[in-house]
């Protein structure tokens, strides 16, 4: 079952994590280890949770999981892909299923 139009995860951590715990993009970059042009670019939905912000938000928050913000990632990726599937001009096969005898 896929989800119509998902979050992008970086609304996420601004709404569940940033604001409700009223830190700053600049502190929540320092502790990540990241610059805040890049931490801005994942809240603003301009850039992606890699494998290895997702294991620095776990370190830095805690929970969730790694894994959890890389499928909220991942879900919010096939959406987008899936609204351009028809720019893919592919075909499917046309598969006999095997006789059984």
């Amino acid at each position: 079952m896929s989800i119509h139009n998902p979050a992008h995860p970086g609304e996420i951590i601004k709404d569940l994590l940033i604001e409700p715990l009223e830190l700053t993009i600049t502190d929540v970059s320092k502790h990540l280890n990241v610059s805040r042009k890049t931490l801005s670019k994942v809240l603003n939905a301009r850039g992606s949770v890699t494998p290895e912000m997702a294991l620095r938000l776990e370190l830095v928050f805690e929970k969730p999981s790694a894994e959890h913000w890389l499928r909220l990632q991942n879900a919010y990726d096939l959406w987008n892909s899936r609204q351009k599937t028809a720019l893919l001009k592919v075909e499917p096969y046309h598969l006999n299923p095997p006789q059984i005898a």
